[in-house]
């Protein structure tokens, strides 16, 4: 087995020193007999993303493929010359839409447990490789609240019935011995500033008229009663006993898919909420409560919900004064994107243009026949990721969330038996991990697209591509290409006095980066 191990690093070694102009380590590449590869990483070698480089008269390309290419680079001169060009990409920079908040994924009970039943030289690959300069460097997380479908049990913080003053509230060992751990190793490594945001997956039992935790169901009362004050304290303690462990946060979300709360079809851990309970919940509880305990700048995001009625959600909580005042913005899930059409979140932008949206949650929760919950080197759920960013980008969603960071080969654990893909899958037999098509398309963004990065009009024209464009805080266009076609395009760019043509490889995902 060692000496298997050091084969592996001396070949992969070499590919890196043959791999002109790329300066980062390559992938490592197993096939599992689907449609592409993953990347294999372990305690002692791991791919990483080759250094941005860039000089005034190239632009520098990353591309990841379905033939095999992962962060392949290359420097590139201008050209004027497009006559084999066969479509048009015009950018328009004085058109200016949203500013970019980040991209990253949820810390669940069971994405840390996964982490850490690796090696701890393992442990610390893999967090380099979403967190520090060397991966793909996320600038968002978030943090369920107690206990979610992918944590190893149903559990809150306060299951003393009738505890409204919250004094048996306490955090559980999951937090202390998985999540805690994990942000400080992951904020420590990284360069840039984590936005973490909060999520509530529900209220204690003993809050809700059902008398059970899971299954949805209203609370007791109304909002300004002692139960919706309880629940919005429950929230308020959260963030004391993180901040006393020495983690804060940017941002929480009102509560997690209050709407599936009330279809009770979730055996998980949730509540029910309407945009009007939302609302007056937000004005008579959450909101004096955080700002009372001095939680006032933190980013109060609403809805947090797939894409049943966002439109009217917010216009129900931002037509009130004090709702509006306390919330920052929208959450979405991605899990009806296709069915209910994008334009839904350029209608909610347009109820409140001030409020940003985010995509709080997304993973392949649904295989398609055939498919198991893991599929280890599936392009087409990579391809699924990066359409999907692509389209909430070009309708105003300044962010975009995925779900657990890692699981195990069989997509959990989850007590809920809801396994689910992940961009990262963690085998700890053999002390290794496999980055997945889903962790570059990722990459491709979060790397690249850096907070407050300004997205500007784009159009393409004669071509089956698609992409967006950004201005980042470096004074770097950054541009962003999606080829979902079986044969490669070279396509003609205008941006004000620059033209030149880029090659655009067979099913890839590039990322296209000059200065301004």
């Amino acid at each position: 087995m060692a000496s298997q191990c050091f084969f592996r690093v001396l070949f992969c070694a070499i590919l890196s020193a043959l791999n002109a102009g790329v300066t980062g380590l390559v992938c490592d590449p197993v096939f599992f007999n689907k449609s592409s590869i993953v990347c294999r990483c372990n305690a002692t070698y791991c791919d990483t993303v080759p250094e941005l480089k860039l000089s005034a008269n190239s632009y520098t390309i990353y591309t990841s493929t379905m033939a095999g290419d992962r962060f392949a680079n290359k420097i590139v001169p201008f050209s004027s010359k497009t006559s084999t060009a066969t479509g048009d990409v015009k950018v328009d920079k004085s058109t200016k839409y949203q500013d970019i908040i980040g991209f990253g994924g949820a810390i669940t009970d069971s994405a840390a447990l996964n982490v850490f039943k690796l090696s701890f030289k393992a442990t610390r690959k893999l967090l380099q490789s979403y967190y520090s300069p060397v991966g793909i460097e996320y600038t968002l997380g978030r943090v369920p609240e107690a206990g979610s479908g992918f944590s190893l049990r149903n559990y809150t913080y306060d299951d003393v019935y009738g505890d409204i003053d919250l004094d048996h509230f306490a955090l559980a060992p999951e937090d202390h011995l998985l999540k805690i751990p994990l942000l400080k190793l992951a904020k420590r490594m990284s360069r840039r500033n984590i936005k973490l945001f909060s999520t509530p997956f529900g209220a204690s039992y003993w809050m809700k008229r059902s008398g059970s935790a899971s299954h949805g169901g209203f609370m007791k009362g109304k909002p300004g009663g002692d139960y919706y004050k309880a629940y919005a304290n429950y929230n308020v303690k959260f963030l004391d006993a993180y901040k006393k462990n020495g983690i804060e946060f940017w941002g929480l979300t009102s509560d997690n898919q209050p709407i599936f709360g009330l279809l009770h079809l979730v055996p998980a851990i949730s509540t029910a909420f309407t945009g009007t309970l939302q609302r007056d919940y937000i004005v008579k509880d959450l909101g004096p409560a955080l700002e009372a305990a001095g939680y006032g700048h933190l980013k109060l995001i609403i809805y947090d919900e797939n894409t049943f009625w966002p439109a009217r959600w917010a216009k129900t909580v931002y037509d009130d004064p004090i709702a509006n005042q306390y919330s920052s913005g929208l959450g979405l899930h991605w899990y009806l994107n296709n069915d209910t059409g994008y334009d839904v979140m350029t209608e909610t932008h347009n109820i409140a243009p001030d409020k940003f949206m985010l995509s709080t949650e997304a993973c392949v929760n649904m295989p398609l026949p055939g498919e198991g919950p893991v599929e280890l080197g599936s392009w087409e759920r990579g391809e699924a990721y990066f359409h999907d960013i692509i389209k909430t980008l070009q309708n105003w969603v300044a962010g975009w969330t995925d779900w657990n960071i890692a699981l195990d080969m069989e997509g959990g654990p989850t007590w809920l038996n809801d396994f689910v893909d992940s961009p990262i899958i963690v085998n700890p037999q053999n002390d290794e991990f496999y980055k997945q098509p889903m962790f570059y398309a990722m990459g491709h963004f979060s790397k690249f697209v850096t907070p407050n990065s300004i997205r500007h009009h784009m159009t393409l024209t004669g071509t089956n591509i698609d992409g967006v464009v950004f201005s980042s805080p470096e004074n770097n266009t950054v541009m962003i290409l999606y080829n979902g076609m079986d044969t490669e395009e070279v396509v003609k760019i205008t941006d004000g006095p620059k033209v030149f043509s880029v090659t655009v490889k067979a099913r890839s995902f590039n990322t296209l980066i000059y200065q301004n």
